[in-house]
């Protein structure tokens, strides 16, 4: 069993910063694919940012220049670096890890509970 564990979320005022993490735990052989996903009221959850194993990220076109995602496979650890915050990314955070809990396994997507980011003056 693998539990992730976000945190980091709050309230910030337009043009902040927040810098949101998320630890994996439990039976954790390899990871590949590591990411954050956001759901604003009355959206669909979307893609933010994400980052593979070999260090290749991909970002909405709505944080390009403003979010950095990283990872720290030691710690098996995301992170999402949040500059310049806008109220539009006024949403609930998801993060995800693609685990390997074992060498036949397959990899298979774990989420984090939520953490609410409010930008807001």
């Amino acid at each position: 069993q693998v539990q992730l564990v976000e945190s980091g979320g709050g309230l910030v005022q337009p043009g902040g910063s927040l810098r949101l993490s998320c630890a994996a735990s439990g039976s954790i052989f390899s990871i590949y694919a590591m990411g954050w996903y956001r759901q604003a009221p009355g959206k669909q959850r979307e893609l933010v940012a994400s980052i593979t194993r070999g260090g290749s990220t991909n970002y909405a076109d709505s944080v390009k220049g403003r979010f950095t995602i990283s990872r720290n496979d030691a710690k098996t650890t995301v992170y999402l670096q949040m500059n310049s915050l806008k109220p539009e990314d006024t949403a609930v955070y998801y993060c995800y890890q693609g685990v390997q809990t074992g060498l036949e396994a397959p990899y298979q997507d774990y989420w984090g509970q939520g953490t609410q980011v409010t930008v807001s003056s």
